[in-house]
């Protein structure tokens, strides 16, 4: 049974509260995960002993907005649609990811799942092969270097990807122009105080790793097939990954069914459990079958 018969087969009425969104459950989310930064936050800025212990997870959490953002594409982690948007767009500065460009690479990534032609996170080549590629890829080289020239061509180059639509491309032109002005100040912050390298800069960097793992098992080894039960990896991961990752670990969840926010993604895995062809039991088990697949 693919994800479409399982869907077709859910009652009416468990399909219409799956869907149903809150910006209650998704603003206390929110609220624990900067909660989160601002406790890792606190001892860097006061130079507490033992401070630049607190920048790797300061990193983690940073980058794992990803998530977060990843969900405001979808309208699902707040009820109120201006909501998603704002916390989408606050969400591109850390991350240097344009909220406007990537709900439409993210839509057209759901639309093509794994597909090696179409799906746009397959445009610059398959998931890494062999252990060179694998470790430049945990790095994060190729997203900040990427995302550095998608929002350069966005401010002023052209927006000619098949999956932009023509109407938003003056959105996002803007969009990325006003990310270059904003990462223009940073830098010239940085002549006064250190605070954005130790509190931003570093930790990104060195949180990259941990993002890039997470999201190679999303589909990393599963089939080119359009079956979402299968081209997609629920990963069952312990609670605090699955906070951070706003419940993503559930990703074959997710991509059956897109319009169930994050806090309902636990329920839906219940009704498809079953039925899910590509799982592992955590991301250190999924890292070790991966590299034992890599050639050298």
């Amino acid at each position: 049974m693919d994800h479409k018969a399982a869907l077709a087969a859910l009652p009416a009425a468990r399909k219409e509260a799956l869907q149903e969104r809150s910006d209650l459950r998704g603003l206390l989310h929110l609220a624990g995960h900067l909660a989160a930064m601002g406790s890792c936050a606190w001892p860097i800025v006061m130079g507490w002993p033992g401070w630049w212990l607190a920048l790797l997870p300061l990193g983690i959490l940073t980058v794992f907005l990803f998530t977060l953002s990843h969900e405001c594409t979808h309208y699902t982690p707040f009820r109120t649609r201006l909501l998603n948007d704002a916390v989408g767009h606050a969400t591109s500065l850390p991350l240097m990811l344009p909220f406007i460009w990537f709900r439409y690479f993210h839509l057209a990534h759901h639309k093509h799942t794994n597909d090696p032609e179409r799906d746009p996170e397959l445009e610059h080549g398959p998931r890494p092969e062999t252990w060179p590629q694998f470790l430049i890829y945990l790095s994060g080289w190729g997203y900040w270097r990427g995302m550095a020239g998608t929002i350069w061509r966005n401010a002023f180059g052209p927006i000619d990807a098949p999956y932009l639509p023509a109407r938003q491309h003056g959105a996002m032109r803007r969009e990325a122009r006003v990310l270059l002005a904003l990462y223009a100040l940073i830098a010239l912050s940085l002549i006064w105080s250190p605070l954005a390298l130790w509190l931003w800069i570093l930790p990104v960097l060195i949180g990259q790793p941990f993002l890039r793992l997470y999201l190679l098992a999303e589909h990393g080894r599963c089939p080119a097939v359009t079956n979402m039960l299968e081209n997609s990896r629920t990963t069952y991961a312990g609670w605090p990954v699955r906070f951070i990752a706003w419940n993503m670990p559930f990703h074959a969840e997710h991509h059956s069914f897109p319009n169930v926010p994050f806090h309902k993604l636990p329920e839906l895995n219940r009704d498809l459990a079953p039925l899910l062809k590509s799982t592992s039991p955590g991301y250190p088990a999924f890292a070790k079958d991966y590299t034992e697949s890599l050639r050298g």
